[in-house]
Parts: C-alpha cells; structure tokens; sequence
C-alpha cells in the first residue's frame, strides 16, 4: 500500500471514532523521515484510546499492517504510531495547541479527503 494510501485510511479509521480536527500533512519535501504526518485530536484518556485502538485495530485486521512502533499513550495525552512512510500523532487539543506541529510543519502541503461520490469525505 502506498504511504498517501495509508495516511487516508489513519484519516478514515480516526474519524470513525469522532476523532476533532483530522489534518493530513504532505511532508515529503521537507522531511526525509517520512511522507506524511496524520494529525488528530480526542476530548479524553477513553477517546484518545478508541481512536489508536481503532487505526491499529484496523489496519492489522484489514490490511496486516502494523506499526513499527508506538510511543506515548492516552494517560501521557499524546500517543504517536510510527508506520514508517506515515507518523499518526494523536493528542488531546490543549497538547496539539502547545506543540502546534501544523504550524512547526507550516510549509508542509495539506492533503484533501477523498471524495466519494462528488462529496468530501472527512
């Protein structure tokens, strides 16, 4: 599976589980640690839970993809799942505002949801 791919399904499976403010960062260009950056926020410990429970449920029973490794977790408020060519950063909003990684990878182009049908998708 290509790595856009596989940003988009993060994408999917974290708003399936009412993930806030999902952002797909393109940093191909400006990284040579990874393609993208998947970035997404939860209200608490439980939701911080299902949303990573959810991208790595998922992704092994789906399409036996697994992450390389995981650091942090939901009582730490922020859990990041290192896929390689795609880093899942998810946060409680207060962390993501203190850290502000969209705005450390500014440059960093935004990726579009897919669209289904003529719609976006989230």
């Amino acid at each position: 599976m290509d790595s856009k791919r596989l940003a988009q399904l993060c994408r999917e499976f974290a708003d399936n589980k009412k993930a806030e403010d999902i952002v797909i960062l393109d940093v191909r260009k400006l990284s040579s640690v990874t393609d993208f950056f998947v970035i997404s926020s939860g209200s608490n410990e439980p939701h911080l839970r299902a949303i990573i429970n959810e991208i790595t449920d998922k992704l092994r029973e789906g399409h036996e993809v697994r992450p390389r490794a995981v650091d942090g977790g939901p009582h730490a408020a922020w859990v990041v799942l290192d896929y390689f060519d795609v880093i899942v950063h998810v946060m409680r909003a207060d962390v993501r505002e203190r850290y502000d990684l969209e705005g450390l990878w500014g440059d960093a182009p935004r990726v579009r949801p897919r669209t289904v049908n003529g719609s976006s998708k989230p």
